[in-house]
């Protein structure tokens, strides 16, 4: 259960603050459907804009990482955090980017792999090799 008020569509159109942010959220994503993590967000309209903000200049602007792999990092960093909410999100966009199950299943080796190798590279305190120091 939440924490804060999920707010509604109805409630979005009391805050010109939050409607301009859901409005450009579905502009910019091309759909009617805005997630509960920017309803949650509603309750603090200054950290939803900023969120936004960054999501939108990480996550939807061309760079050197196409959106599949951007996906997919993002799906990495959320099993490594625990964040359920996050990995089904973008699960689901990574799926809708082009995310095969192939991809997946590869996606899912690499990230528990690394998870072990951390753990026992952070237990037996390893120092790092000179020719990994930039």
């Amino acid at each position: 259960m939440a924490t804060v008020k999920i707010w509604t569509d109805e409630d979005v159109v009391t805050n010109p603050r939050v409607s301009a942010v859901f409005d450009d959220i579905r502009a910019t994503r091309g759909t009617d459907f805005v997630n509960n993590v920017w309803r949650a967000l509603a309750n603090q309209p200054d950290v939803l804009e900023a969120t936004w903000a960054q999501v939108k200049a990480v996550m939807a602007q061309p760079g050197a990482l196409d959106p599949l792999v951007r996906e997919m990092l993002y799906m990495a960093v959320s099993i490594a955090n625990g964040c359920e909410y996050c990995v089904h999100s973008h699960t689901a966009s990574a799926r809708a980017k082009g995310m095969t199950e192939a991809m997946y299943s590869d996606l899912l080796a690499v990230v528990g792999l690394a998870s072990q190798t951390n753990a026992l590279v952070t237990a037996l305190q390893v120092p790092v090799d000179s020719e990994f120091e930039v």
